[in-house]
């Protein structure tokens, strides 16, 4: 058994020492591995059949297609009109400015369920207005960062779609789990800039009063991309259509928002569709090789292994819980999100069904339901590690952006955004109860 734990030592090396992509590391590790076992004629036929599998997954096709809704929302130019609604309500407050920022990342995040395309599109529309007003670089520069990260959570998040694929858990609950914490999410973030700005006014001076009729005329802008979420999230909890043909329906609506605001040429199209296809690919790669890496462990004896530990030391399911989170946050300041969720989730999501979680939360009684809480709470989790030193992905997206920013500048100023974060975590894991109502409602 203690050969996996080798293997995901030698695994992380490749990773983070080598600087192999997570894909080959996985999957190198997991052929190797599984020959080593077995027989490497064994191993080739397994990986063979794992990537012909995967290619033709009817159900990973949801994956490419929220990609395109993603790409084409973001040639739509909604993220400005996103920014000037929220604007238009909020911009006038002390601090405002920010505050719109965080709830215009959460409505793109809504349509583009990217956190780097969130925050690198965010950083364009509403960093110029902040620094018009005289904001602080930190406070202007973490409320985009920490706002970015909500594009993995707030459905529909490709990081939920992968880890539904890996567990085979109801991607449509993943989805309708991640609506309340999303939400909780952005008020936390509210709170946070409220907070800053309380102790310093000078760091987020007040901007322009809209018109009721402006307001009202910037709320119409948006009307589009609130009416495809609305379509997309809604169709899947009203269960008139699987998330598949949420997909196709969300996509679809993205490209004819975006070609009657006459924001696509062939050249454009054609781009997006490459940009779509290359993200996929990558994707599809990473799976393939987690899935390698995971009949590996498997057959290696990891996941008894690990039970074994939680046994001996005879700990209560939520100490396990606890102890998975502090991993993530360690793990959190060598790697990014998508690594992450691909190195852990094989190993730890066979341990999580072992444990009697229904004795910590009736909520939590029904094996399916806790382990939709567990992919909340882990792309929670995993939304932290983008904002935190040293490898913070986020921050770096956005250094590349702001090149007149410096990075030490983005790290202090996501530093109120990181800790209620922390908060919001330990609510979600103490009450089970809200991250699984809405599911609940659905399953019923």
């Amino acid at each position: 058994m203690y050969e996996s734990l080798i293997a995901f030592a030698a695994m992380l090396t490749l990773v983070i020492v080598v600087r192999m992509p997570i894909a080959f590391a996985m999957g190198l590790v997991g052929f190797v591995g599984f020959g080593l076992m077995t027989s490497f004629s064994g191993s080739l036929a397994m990986a063979s059949i794992i990537t012909y599998d995967t290619g033709l997954n009817y159900g990973l096709s949801v994956v490419p297609l929220f990609i395109l809704m993603g790409n084409f929302v973001n040639r739509a130019g909604l993220s400005d009109e996103l920014y000037t609604a929220a604007n238009a309500f909020l911009g006038h407050r002390r601090g405002g400015l920010a505050m719109a920022t965080v709830v215009a990342c959460g409505g793109f995040s809504a349509v583009c369920g990217s956190s780097l395309a969130t925050a690198a599109t965010m950083s364009k529309v509403a960093m110029p207005p902040m620094k018009k007003y005289g904001y602080d670089d930190g406070l202007a520069a973490g409320c985009i960062a920490a706002g970015g990260t909500l594009g993995i959570l707030i459905p529909p998040s490709v990081i939920l779609i992968i880890f539904g694929i890996m567990t085979e858990t109801d991607i449509g609950l993943l989805f309708i789990a991640g609506i309340l914490p999303g939400l909780l999410g952005v008020l936390f973030y509210l709170v946070a800039v409220l907070v800053t700005v309380t102790l310093k006014p000078e760091k987020g001076p007040r901007g322009e009063r809209f018109s009721w009729p402006k307001r009202l005329q910037a709320l119409w802008g948006v009307s589009g991309v609130l009416g495809l979420f609305a379509l997309v999230i809604g169709g899947i909890y009203g269960g008139i259509f699987t998330p598949t043909e949420a997909a196709g329906i969300g996509a679809s609506g993205a490209f004819f928002i975006a070609l009657i605001r006459r924001r696509l040429s062939v050249q454009s199209l054609l781009d997006t569709l490459v940009e779509s296809a290359r993200t996929t690919a990558m994707i599809f790669v990473i799976l393939i090789g987690a899935e390698i890496f995971s009949n590996y462990v498997n057959i290696a004896g990891l996941p008894e292994l690990l039970s074994g530990w939680v046994v001996s030391f005879d700990l209560s399911a939520i100490a396990v819980i606890m102890l998975i989170m502090l991993v993530y946050v360690v793990l959190g300041t060598v790697l990014e999100s998508l690594s992450m969720i691909m190195l852990t989730v094989p190993v730890f999501y066979p341990l999580v069904l072992g444990l009697d979680l229904g004795d910590y939360s009736q909520a939590l009684a029904d094996p399916d339901m806790a382990l939709v809480w567990f992919g909340i709470i882990v792309v929670v989790i995993t939304e932290i590690s983008l904002i935190t030193p040293p490898v913070g992905l986020n921050v770096f997206v956005l250094k590349s952006m702001l090149d007149d920013v410096k990075l030490s500048t983005i790290f202090r100023g996501v530093t109120p955004f990181w800790i209620v974060d922390i908060v919001r975590l330990m609510t979600l894991i103490l009450l089970p109860g809200f991250v699984l109502w809405l599911p609940n409602l659905m399953a019923n």
